[in-house]
């Protein structure tokens, strides 16, 4: 699971003491994004609801008889304490603390670049989203090959579930290769660490679809029969130094839907879309729909961390720019858009914990407008990881949110 513009940063206090988080500011409650059409493909949520059983360890229904009990019992003896680990010592410390930031009216649908298997760190940061879009290299992944795994390919399946998740819920964030990896096997990796995810939040699987975006940013969803029809082809690569995965491309995109454990089967729904994509300038010209999809969810509430400072780079503009034109608020840690971009787009930031440097070599630029943040603004303690560590292997966390004047000029 990156010109420089001299930054004009609004300070909030030149004293260095711990300062409690800010009570943000009331916004406008902002327009829910056009409806898409219903989804009318191939409809995987059996596999899903299987998958949540095998992979995310919820219920003790049997399983199906070609599925050893044994090996998914050793699994999940090893996998249920990461579980709960994670939510007691971040979704339980890291939710209230990011809700406190939160305004009151931001909106419900969610972007996420860069997002790569980690719906988990969405939920946290926005519980209350009904509408999520995740967007990375990694693509989704066939849910069938469950069905026919013999006890030798559940084994090593499901240890490769555990060795790739394993990161994402001991530091927050997961590395490519980890990411990589989960793309070839048996168990789809990303489906499986979005499993996992609405497990740690309470949520089960309502329905698994498959679609591509229109050049014109609608979504197709695939039918049983034009999956059938894109075996044949290989499979899509989207970088060229990233592994490919072993699947078709018609396994790239999916839509999860959701809701709480336990709620009535009529109960509200929520969407979670991950889209396989390379977002630099170049494979966005290429492939226009995508812009054109994310345009079309409206003002939207935003998200990103260990993002390798894509953001930072000037191949990276477009998916800036998008940011810039579309978002009221976001949560990122030094990987998310440059104050230098974001002041004079009409975003006041803030900073949580201490910044000295990028954890990876990047912009000198941007580097030193980060540190100026830091520097211009009271020291408010961040006391949890949100992504990348800085260079001297500090927490830090910076929060943009619209300013009132430019919401409503936007609106």
């Amino acid at each position: 699971m990156r010109l420089a513009i001299p930054l004009a940063v609004v300070t909030l206090g030149c004293s260095r003491a711990e300062a409690p988080p800010p009570t943000p500011p009331p916004t406008t409650a902002a327009p829910a994004p056009a409806p898409l059409p219903a989804p009318e493909g191939q409809d995987f949520g059996d596999e899903a609801r299987l998958l949540y059983r095998t992979v995310a360890c919820q219920g003790d229904g049997a399983l199906p008889s070609h599925l050893d009990a044994a090996v998914v019992k050793e699994h999940c003896s090893r996998l249920l304490p990461l579980m709960t680990r994670y939510r007691k010592t971040y979704v339980d410390e890291a939710e209230p603390f990011i809700g406190r930031l939160r305004p009151a009216g931001l909106p419900k649908t969610v972007v996420y670049p860069f997002g790569g298997g980690d719906l988990i760190s969405a939920l946290t940061t926005y519980p209350e989203a009904t509408e999520i879009t995740t967007l990375s290299l990694e693509q989704a992944g066939d849910p069938r090959r469950i069905r026919s795994l013999d006890k030798k390919k559940l084994t090593e399946s499901l240890d490769l579930v555990r060795r790739t998740i394993a990161p994402l819920l001991a530091l927050n964030d997961s590395t490519s290769e980890n990411l990589m990896k989960g793309q070839r096997g048996d168990i789809p990796g990303q489906v499986a660490f979005f499993l996992v995810a609405l497990a740690v939040h309470g949520y089960e699987p309502v329905s698994l679809r498959y679609f591509h975006v229109l050049p014109d940013g609608a979504l197709h969803y695939l039918s049983a029969e034009e999956i059938a029809a894109e075996e044949k082809a290989g499979p899509r690569r989207l970088k060229a130094s990233w592994t490919p995965p072993d699947f078709s491309p018609a396994f790239a995109d999916m839509e999860l839907t959701f809701r709480p454990r336990g709620a009535p089967a009529d109960a509200p729904v929520r969407i979670h879309r991950h889209i396989g994509a390379n977002l630099a300038d170049p494979a966005l010209r290429k492939e226009p729909g995508l812009l054109r999809y994310l345009e079309s969810r409206g003002r939207v509430s935003a998200m990103t961390k260990a993002a390798s400072y894509l953001l930072w780079r000037d191949d990276f503009k477009t998916m800036r720019g998008y940011l810039l034109d579309h978002m009221e608020f976001m949560v990122s840690d030094s990987t998310g858009i440059p104050p230098g971009f974001a002041v004079p787009a009409g975003f006041v930031l803030e900073s949580y914990g201490r910044f000295s440097g990028s954890f990876l070599d990047a912009n000198r630029t941007y580097n030193d407008e980060f540190r100026r943040l830091f520097k211009s603004q009271p020291f408010r303690p961040l006391p949890f990881r949100y992504g990348y560590l800085d260079a001297g292997k500090q927490y830090h966390m910076v929060v943009a949110r619209r300013s009132q004047s430019a919401l409503a000029k936007a609106s």
